[in-house]
């Protein structure tokens, strides 16, 4: 199946990009393509113009103050999975880069890309999300930095709008005694989550300090766990208490928001969905302390 026809321009700067959208209203970004050429070939985008800002240099690499990390928008899958900065003080990161779908997916697709096409069964906005990150939007006005709960609206639904680009992520390095992990039930030929959870962890003398738990892939868009992170807070973390915690899951799930398929129904996926809390949480911990 073919794309339909488009006007191509590709930008050298991200102030030329912004001119080519404001130039051509019916217009589209162009990142790794991963997650737009599918939606092209199946018809469900028709863009006049598609703006490749693919080769803007200025977008792409991590890097650290020493609290704040910030990782271009246009930093491959590939080298977000490798990044021993990201490993040591935001593991959940390169760990859900690490599972996106195969190598060419993983060398081509973007982490800019990846989260303003807001897929439901992506990994990264659930991850991001629980992380805390702020998405730097750049537009006529300048930056402007919107939190995960702004940015991600609903179904393939971002703050992003249409004369504007995501330029990059911004994360909180973790402190002592925190940690992060990610977890996912993943379909076995797109890899894509069918659920997937992120955790983040507090701890001091075995007392969980803090919890932050967000799931995706079951729902729309991330939605943060709070009955799980309200159990955890204040008490002595032990493997009974990690799993009586994660079958609270449920308590923060609107079943008329529930996705189901074929493949795993709304029903058998937040029956399930305490496994991969589980998981998070426990792989969370066990690095936490």
């Amino acid at each position: 199946m073919f794309a339909p026809e488009f006007d191509y321009y590709r930008a050298g700067s991200v102030a030329e990009a912004r001119e080519l959208l404001d130039a051509h209203p019916d217009s589209t970004v162009l990142a790794g393509g991963h997650s737009l050429i599918p939606i092209l070939k199946l018809r469900l985008a028709a863009p006049a113009a598609l703006i490749d800002i693919g080769r803007i240099d200025a977008l792409r690499g991590i890097a650290s103050d020493g609290s704040t990390i910030r990782i271009g928008a246009l930093t491959t899958h590939a080298e977000i999975a490798a990044s021993d900065l990201l490993k040591g003080k935001a593991a959940a990161l390169p760990e859900a880069a690490g599972q996106i779908g195969d190598p060419a997916v993983r060398n081509r697709g973007t982490i800019g890309g990846n989260v303003a096409h807001a897929d439901p069964a992506s990994d990264l906005p659930a991850v991001l999300a629980c992380l805390g990150a702020a998405f730097v939007i750049e537009g006529a006005d300048g930056e402007r930095r919107v939190s995960a709960p702004d940015f991600f609206q609903g179904l393939m639904t971002t703050a992003v709008g249409e004369d504007e680009i995501l330029t990059g992520v911004e994360l909180s390095e973790a402190g002592d005694g925190e940690a992060s992990a990610y977890s996912k039930f993943a379909h076995p030929a797109s890899r894509y989550a069918v659920i997937g959870t992120a955790a983040k962890v507090g701890l001091s003398d075995g007392v969980c300090t803090s919890a932050r738990v967000v799931v995706g892939g079951l729902v729309p868009a991330p939605v943060r766990a709070g009955a799980v992170e309200q159990a955890l807070v204040g008490q002595a973390v032990t493997t009974e208490l990690i799993a009586e915690a994660s079958r609270k899951v449920g308590d923060s799930l609107d079943d008329d928001d529930l996705l189901g398929d074929v493949y795993a129904s709304a029903g058998y996926r937040k029956a399930s969905a305490h496994a991969w809390v589980r998981g998070a949480l426990s792989a969370a911990v066990a690095r936490a302390g």
